[in-house]
C-alpha cells in the first residue's frame, strides 16, 4: 500500500515546473484575493441588546463575537481573573507574566489582544505598563449574553 506522500509523488513528478506550480495554485486557491474582514470599533463599548430580547442583527453578532473571542483563550481568562481580583484593580506585565508563567512577550501579546477588544485598559507608568480589566465592558457583554434578562 503507497502513503499519501508517495502518491503525489508519483503524480507530480512527470509535471514541469510551470504546470506544477499551476496544479499547486489551484489546490490552494493562491490565485484569488483573501476576503477583507469588516472593520469594527472594539474599543466601544458593548451597544447591543441583550440577545435574549430580539433577534440580533449581523453588525451587532459580529461585534459580541469578536469580543468573546478575545476571551477565548485559557491564558486570557486568567489574565482577566488576576486583574478583576487584584486588591489594586491592577497589575503591571511582569507580575502578570510571573503570575501565569508564560513570557512576559507572551502575556503583552495576550492584552494586546484583550485591549484591542476594549476588555483591559493599559497605562504606561515609566518604565512599566500598568493594565486594568474594564469591568464595565465585561458587565455589559455578560448582559447581551445574559439569557434571563427578559423573561
Amino acid at each position: 500500500m503507497t502513503s499519501t506522500c508517495e502518491t503525489y509523488i508519483e503524480e507530480l513528478l512527470p509535471l514541469s515546473l510551470l504546470t506544477f506550480s499551476t496544479y499547486v495554485n489551484t489546490l490552494g486557491r493562491v490565485d484569488r484575493m483573501p476576503k477583507a474582514l469588516p472593520v469594527i470599533d472594539m474599543s466601544a463599548p458593548v451597544c447591543c441588546a441583550p440577545v435574549a430580547a430580539a433577534p440580533v442583527d449581523d453588525a451587532a453578532a459580529l461585534e459580541v463575537a469578536l469580543r468573546l473571542k478575545a476571551i477565548a483563550d485559557p491564558a486570557r481568562v486568567k489574565l482577566l481573573s488576576l486583574l478583576l481580583t487584584s486588591p489594586l484593580g491592577e497589575e503591571n506585565g511582569g507580575d502578570l507574566a510571573a503570575a501565569v508563567g508564560l513570557s512576559e512577550s507572551t502575556v503583552s501579546h495576550h492584552l494586546g489582544q484583550l485591549r484591542k477588544a476594549g476588555l483591559v485598559d493599559s497605562e504606561r507608568r515609566g518604565m512599566n505598563t500598568i493594565h486594568r480589566a474594564r469591568r464595565d465592558a465585561l458587565s455589559a457583554l455578560c448582559t447581551v449574553l445574559d439569557p434571563n434578562c427578559c423573561s
